[in-house]
Order: C-alpha cells, then structure tokens, then sequence
C-alpha cells in the first residue's frame, strides 16, 4: 500500500479535479486493503465515485472538509428519495473510506459520527397466504414445468433467487435415507449447506428434468428455454421475472411482492403450522437468529390485522 501511495503525501492532493489520476491511485490502495468479496469491492467503488462527484458538483476541497459536510451529504442522498437502504451503503463506504485514510495518516476520520438513517421496521416484501401459493402452483403448472418445478421447490425449501441460479442437477445428492440439495449460500464460496427435497418439492422436479432430458450432472438445475439461449444457466433477473409474472398472474400486483416474498412464504407458513423460530432457521439457513425472529413478527402483524382489536370499540359506542 506504500508504494501505491507514493505519489500521494496528503489527501489534500485530490482537492482540484484535475487529480482524477491521484483519485483513481487512493481508491486502488483503499479497496485492496479491504477484506471483503469483489462484488462488494466494487459496491464500494461505486459508492465512493457518488461521494466524489457529489463534492465536485459543490464546490467542495477535498482538504477543507469537516464532518459537517458528510452530514450534508447525507441529507441530500435522502432529499433526492433514495431508499434508506441505499443511503446506508454510500455513507458505509465513506465511513470505511476515512476510517482507512486516518489509518493511513493521511486524513482525519470526519465520518466516525455520522449515524445512517433508519430503514423502519415495517415489511418491505409481504408473504402469501396458503390459497394464494395454491393459487400461484395451478398458474405455474398450467404453464410451464419448469416454472412449476422451480416456484414449488423455492416455496417449499425457502431458497433464495442466487441459490437458484447456482444449483446444478449434480448438486441433489442422496444423505441418510433423504434427498437433499445442496446449495452455494448468500456470501459462501462453496455448496457447503443444503436443503430437504420433500416427496412435494422433488415430485414436479423430477417431472421437469425427466422431460428436459438433461442428466448431465455439471448442468444448471433450471435452464433457459428461450430461442438462442435454450440450456444456458438462467440468470437472477429471469428468476426474478418468473416468480414476479406469476405472483402478478394471481392478482397480486404490488411492488410489495416479489421473488423474496415467497421465501418469506416459507418462513411464516412453517411458523403458521407449528414449527418453531429454530426450524425456520435451519431451513433457511440464517447465520443470526435474529434474522430469524423478524417472521414471527410478521405473523403478529397478520393477526392483529385479522382480529383488529380497535373493533371492539365498535360494540362500546
């Protein structure tokens, strides 16, 4: 990291536009010492250029900047409507950004205090309801297997629209007497977890690769089936597409619904049926038990909303 700083003494070097080089050379050295997977090296990247250009279009030196200018920014991130999400991630890389360079001795941290907004504790996916997924099963079957394939397995094993991408057919594997398949996880590098295949997930599963005459064990669990692409491993937005047309096919035209709403299906309705938090967890293969309890919570909201106990004003007056 010294050497790529060579040319750098102070960030006070990058306060004119005319430094774009020195600029590219800091964010060099700040990516490479972070510890973190590509893709979210070039998140920060990306974060980092906003933050950039934001002080350009300013007016702001880099060399005459305080932590209230970093609160500025924050405000307008929020001005211009991003989502609270968003808004946390750029101010993330900033932070991470001059914690490095005081580290480095050549910028003070001005962002150690700058707190990231909230993002609220409602539900931004809503989950459907037993008649729905039936409702959404007899869309899927009626047309296509392998939509009826895919949708049935993600509602029954809660996986997730990457893992689904990932999953080869070489992937289901015989374990104890049960056929299971496994997965490459959110942040894994390998298909180190995995989940049950129930008579009911594997049934429409089977049908589907029967059909597809596709046993080559390297291939994609689900392919494509579009002129020109047809076999090719389907990518996360044709996942996304797939679930989104059918949850919309059954009436459920909201942005609150989506891909992730029927992994969310899986979690309420296990919770719905007697399981408990534990096996949801397991299922969905959470790292924090936290993340866990954030569906229980969503069955609360469902029946306060069933039993409306602001209705039992309505017999008083």
């Amino acid at each position: 990291m010294t050497d790529t700083l060579q040319t750098i003494n102070n960030i006070d070097e990058l306060a004119t536009q005319e430094n774009l080089e020195n600029w590219d050379v800091l964010m060099g050295a700040f990516l490479s010492s972070l510890d973190v997977k590509e893709k979210t090296r070039q998140t920060y990247y990306w974060a980092m250029t906003q933050y950039f250009e934001w002080l350009q279009m300013t007016g702001r030196a880099l060399n005459a900047l305080s932590n209230a200018d970093i609160i500025a920014y924050k405000n307008d991130l929020l001005r211009k409507r991003l989502a609270p999400l968003t808004v946390r991630v750029y101010l993330c890389a900033v932070r991470r950004f001059y914690a490095w360079a005081e580290s480095s001795r050549l910028h003070p941290n001005i962002a150690r205090d700058v707190r990231s907004p909230r993002t609220g504790k409602g539900f931004k996916k809503l989950h459907l309801s037993e008649a729905e997924i039936e409702a959404l099963l007899e869309y899927a079957k009626d047309r296509s297997l392998r939509d009826y394939a895919m949708l049935n397995l993600i509602v029954r094993t809660g996986l997730r629209t990457v893992e689904v991408v990932r999953a080869d057919i070489g992937d289901i594997k015989l374990k104890k007497g049960r056929r299971i398949l496994y997965v490459m996880g959110k942040g894994h590098d390998s298909k180190d977890d995995f989940v049950i295949l129930t008579d009911a997930a594997w049934g429409p599963l089977k049908e589907y690769l029967t059909v597809r005459g596709d046993p080559v064990k390297k291939h994609p669990l689900f392919a494509t089936d579009g002129k020109g692409h047809r076999g090719e491993r389907m990518s996360p937005r044709g996942v996304q597409y797939v679930c989104k047309n059918a949850i919309k096919a059954i009436g459920l035209d909201s942005h609150e619904y989506s891909a992730h709403s029927l992994r969310h299906t899986t979690a309420v309705l296990m919770l719905k049926n007697g399981a408990d938090w534990k096996d949801v967890q397991r299922v969905l293969r959470h790292s924090s038990p936290v993340t866990t309890q954030i569906y229980t919570a969503s069955i609360e909201e469902e029946l306060r909303l069933q039993r409306c106990p602001e209705a039992i004003l309505d017999d008083a007056f």
